[in-house]
């Protein structure tokens, strides 16, 4: 499995961060956001990880992310991305859970954004305004628990 920027997938054995930037997050080298994604429906699959910047207008727009991850999902239930940041600022995440790994979304796959807000069949893009965070030169823990379609429903899998 390779990145975006083809770069090999490697995990922090230390303290189990993972992606091409874990040793930013290990030595508190912000601006970056430690994604800490849960929830997963299943351990297979790949799990995305992309980041876009302050301009509403590219929030979830094709090809408009600023950073992009994309990692197998591992076997446990918590996965730690570390993400570099091009400078303090305005970022919204978004986390796909691509179950069978097709490179493909569907019905199966799950989801999330950063600052958790609810989503539904109706509303499966939050505005940007409930997932924008902002970070200084720190490392910002960003908790995102992941969505999937439950009946008529999206929610977590926890509940």
């Amino acid at each position: 499995m390779f990145l975006a920027c083809g770069l090999p997938v490697q995990a922090h054995a230390q303290r189990g961060i993972m992606g091409p930037d874990a040793q930013a997050c290990e030595q508190g080298a912000g601006p970056a956001f430690l994604v800490q994604v849960r929830g997963f429906k299943k351990s297979a699959g790949d799990l995305r990880v992309q980041i876009y910047g302050s301009d509403p207008q590219s929030f979830l727009a094709k090809g408009k992310w600023l950073r992009r991850i994309d990692l197998p999902v591992s076997n446990v239930p918590f996965m730690p991305v570390c993400v570099s940041l091009p400078a303090p600022g305005a970022y919204a995440v978004a986390v796909r859970h691509d179950v069978d790994g097709n490179g493909k979304s569907g019905w199966n796959d799950g989801g999330g954004f950063s600052r958790n807000p609810s989503l539904s069949l109706f509303h499966l893009k939050p505005a940007f305004a409930k997932v924008v965070v902002s970070v200084g030169t720190e490392v910002k823990k960003i908790p995102i628990v992941l969505n999937y379609r439950r009946g008529l429903s999206i929610r977590p899998i926890e509940e």
